[in-house]
């Protein structure tokens, strides 16, 4: 059995449990540090501890997948709050040449986010200055990039000005040291690449934007890339929190010496053009990074491969367009009623599984979970049980990487010369059902009903939850498991939930695991 080593971005069950769990249906033991190194949102993890570890289970390990955030700031929040030094990210780096030194024979897969620029004022997961100056940093960032392209209206570089002279220069010292101390680290790390320490890199771009920060630093990466010639082995795109996912399943394909062929269908004629929120490039030019990160290849055939993505998409992209899960229906711009075709959309999705074929759902037309209307749809249909994989969380790159990861995987266990074995089809139907729990039933359904009609009933906002977290917590759990009873009682396994949490004490995400009873298929 091939050992996998994971060093994930932060401790939250996205991170630390989604790649384990794709792992636990494979032949392949992925090996995760203990949960209590890795520090708590923005407590960094313990570094140095992490990286003696990092240093004695990869002796004998195959591969190696590594957040760079983790192993360096000791998380994805700390890695916009703290003050290392450039040398100091860099001694800390060197632990990759120690441990090949060590074992030639190891494949590191490595992922370093582009440090993201939130368009709000929020101190929540960035500095405590974010709260008062977050959203004139992220103006100056697009303003900034758009000066070094010069396109810069006179209207503009007015702004710029304005909002230059508003921000103290003390916050803007720090923040710019940290952005140019992360930007050379990652640019370290591609050199990395180029010098065959690492095997295959992925730079996220983390709630990126069109201009800003962070489009302007991964403009400059990509000339590095370019003239490096590591295209076929640094890939920049959107993502986060789901890139571990992707990777596992890269290392998984090579092992296995499989490239999937995966056909795409959208339920709207514009979905390949959209731009996404949080985003900065096309829906379609996006799920290309995914799948061919993941090991697979896109097809244009649908009768004829290993996974048909059906991609439910919206036909109008960006921050005005897009619904949230948190929207009312009646606020959606009317194109998700004209131009987004859910009748035609879950017929061919009920016609192709019935022909035997390996459909995975993508809902990604809604912002931060399910689109329920879909989701009734598909329930009515019959067909959640059939899905070979499903997810909507958070933004568009995490549910893509997660649902094709997990697809992949699946499919290769659905071809004819493999015998299926029993422990993947119980786990891959737990991870399934997992991501109809979270995906629609927290984000879209309990979360937005807490959140909106219980909270501020209580005096409590969705960031934090305080001395309340227990009595809230146990809410959740109530409410998760009614909608178990109530959207899910047909599904053909009994689901339990267990261990129900709030990992950062907010409302954002859920933890819990889910446990098919061993009686389970019902009569």
């Amino acid at each position: 059995m091939k050992k996998v080593v994971y060093v994930p971005l932060d401790e939250r069950p996205c991170n630390y449990l989604y790649p384990k769990a794709l792992a636990d249906m494979t032949d392949m033991d992925m090996i995760v540090p203990n949960n209590k190194m890795l520090g708590d949102m923005k407590i960094p993890a313990n570094v140095p501890q992490l990286l003696e570890w990092v240093k004695e289970e990869t002796i004998d390990a195959d591969y190696l997948i590594v957040s760079i955030d983790m192993l360096l700031y000791g998380g994805i929040v700390p890695s916009r709050l703290h003050s290392l030094t450039i040398e100091e990210c860099l001694q800390r780096l060197h632990v990759l040449k120690e441990i090949k030194d060590k074992n030639p024979n190891l494949q590191i897969y490595a992922y370093n986010l582009i440090m993201r620029v939130p368009a709000y004022n929020s101190d929540e997961e960035e500095p405590t200055y974010y709260e008062q100056y977050g959203q004139r940093i992220y103006r100056l960032g697009w303003l900034t990039d758009k000066k070094e392209l010069n396109q810069l209206s006179e209207e503009e570089a007015a702004e710029f000005s304005k909002i230059e002279a508003e921000i103290p220069q003390e916050i803007l010292t720090d923040y710019f040291n940290r952005r140019k101390t992360n930007f050379a680290v990652t640019k370290n790390v591609v050199q990395l690449v180029d010098s065959n320490l690492i095997d295959y890199l992925i730079i996220p771009l983390d709630d990126n934007s069109e201009f800003g920060f962070t489009a302007r630093e991964q403009r400059h990466l990509m000339y590095q890339v370019e003239k490096g010639n590591l295209m076929d082995c640094v890939n920049i795109y959107p993502g986060a929190d789901e890139i571990a996912c992707t990777l596992f399943t890269r290392v998984f394909c090579q092992e296995h010496n499989y490239t999937p062929e995966i056909a795409i269908r959208y339920s709207s004629t514009n979905g390949p053009f959209i731009i996404p929120r949080y985003e900065d490039r096309r829906l379609g030019e996006s799920i290309k990074s995914h799948i061919t990160s993941a090991g697979g290849v896109i097809v244009h055939d649908e009768r004829e491969n290993n996974v048909l993505l059906m991609v439910h998409s919206s036909a109008v992209g960006g921050q005005d367009g897009m619904a949230e899960s948190s929207f009312a229906l009646e606020t959606r711009n009317r194109s998700y009623f004209s131009e987004v075709n859910y009748r035609e959309f879950v017929q061919a999705m009920k016609h192709f599984i019935s022909k035997g074929k390996n459909v995975a759902l993508a809902d990604v037309a809604i912002c931060n979970g399910a689109d329920v209307s879909l989701m009734q749809l598909v329930k009515k249909q019959g067909l959640l049980d059939e899905l070979i994989a499903y997810a909507a969380w958070n933004t568009n790159g995490n549910t893509m990487g997660t649902v094709v990861s997990h697809a992949i995987i699946a499919s290769y266990y659905r071809q004819d010369e493999v015998t299926i074995p029993s422990w993947h089809r119980e786990n891959s139907k737990a991870f399934l059902y997992s991501r109809l729990v979270e995906d629609w039933g927290y984000q879209a359904v309990v979360r937005k009903h807490i959140s909106y009609e219980v909270l501020p009933t209580i005096g409590l906002t969705p960031r934090y939850l305080g001395s309340q977290l227990q009595d809230v917590t146990k809410l959740v759990n109530e409410r998760l498991n009614t909608f178990v009873e109530e959207e899910l009682k047909e599904l053909p396994y009994d689901i339990q939930l267990e261990n129900v949490h709030m990992p950062w004490r907010r409302m954002f995400e859920v933890g819990f695991d889910v446990q098919l009873q061993e009686a389970k298929v019902k009569q």
